[in-house]
């Protein structure tokens, strides 16, 4: 069967995911979960994120706009990822490696 073009982009996210050693699983609400979560929870030494995979330069609906702004109120790390931004994820994912603080994130 043929990937989505969003399945794309979240094989590409895991790979980056597995290869830093970060822990994660997918969100999945079936009817008992909060709607507009991230598609994928992570941490990373200590750190929070939250992601949310689009295809095609896909923008987030307002109700995942609304939690992923909640993830970073919350002193998280909220991202929107396509196929255009993954060296983003990649170089936050390095900087937490690092031990670097990551400051001046946007929410989408």
């Amino acid at each position: 069967m043929a990937l989505t073009p969003e399945a794309k982009v979240k094989h590409k996210v895991v790979a980056l995911l597995k290869a830093y050693g970060a822990y994660y699983f997918f969100s999945s609400t079936h009817g008992y979960g909060r709607s507009g979560i991230p598609d994928i929870t992570v941490c990373m030494q200590g750190v929070f994120l939250g992601i949310e995979c689009k295809a095609n330069g896909g923008k987030p609906t307002e109700l995942q706009k609304r939690e992923l702004a909640a993830i970073h109120a919350a002193g998280g790390i909220a991202l929107v990822v396509d196929e255009t931004n993954l060296k983003e994820l990649e170089t936050i994912l390095e900087n937490i490696r690092a031990g670097k603080t990551i400051t001046n994130l946007s929410v989408p």
